[in-house]
């Protein structure tokens, strides 16, 4: 459980202030600074995301792996557990980042979005299984919760770290896939229409 919670924490802390950036963005004017340059503004915001939180989750985890093993010492790791870990956790940023983009794009509709934003991070945290493994929750409700994108951000790669399957891998990573697709297709349907309002004021 601590090196669950260690692992979850890990992600919820290294996430970078998306939303707050491109709201920012749309209120100072920044964006259409950036529509000028050769340079797809959600990739841009995609690629610094990662770079940061890769660094960020790096120290996070660092300092959490101490502090479980003060506690409680190490758990069964192998090199094939640890891979699939690897290869689950960008999706899971990939997927976050989509989410908080999504948010902060809502700056061109609502005067702020830190409300959203707020609604979004406790969302993360009760429903993708932040503080408790979801299996510690109701039966009923445990299929649809793993099949809400908030559990494919936290519980799932967490799980895979403490508890490496292959066949659990695979359904995570069909989530991630289909979560990811999904999402990437309401930013772009957002952000094309955000756009169109910038133009549409004379930039």
């Amino acid at each position: 459980m601590l090196w669950y919670l260690g692992i979850t924490e890990s992600i919820v802390l290294s996430s970078p202030q998306v939303a707050l950036e491109v709201d920012e963005d749309v209120r100072t004017g920044a964006l259409a600074v950036q529509l000028i340059r050769p340079l797809s503004y959600p990739l841009y915001r995609l690629w610094t995301t990662l770079g940061e939180r890769t660094v960020r989750f790096g120290l996070n985890v660092a300092i959490a792996s101490l502090v479980a093993l003060l506690f409680v010492g190490t758990i069964p790791l192998n090199l094939g557990g640890i891979l699939l870990f690897v290869v689950e956790l960008p999706l899971a940023f990939v997927l976050d980042f989509l989410a908080t983009f999504l948010v902060g794009l809502g700056a061109f509709w609502l005067e702020n979005t830190t409300g959203l934003m707020l609604i979004y991070s406790r969302l993360t945290m009760i429903l993708g299984g932040m503080l408790i493994p979801l299996e510690l929750l109701p039966e009923n409700w445990q299929p649809v919760l793993q099949a809400l994108p908030f559990a494919s951000i936290l519980y799932g790669p967490a799980r895979l770290f403490v508890h490496p399957n292959l066949a659990f891998a695979s359904q995570l990573l069909v989530r991630q896939a289909v979560a990811i697709g999904v999402l990437a297709l309401l930013v772009t349907i957002v952000y094309r229409t955000a756009v169109k309002r910038i133009h549409a004021h004379g930039g």
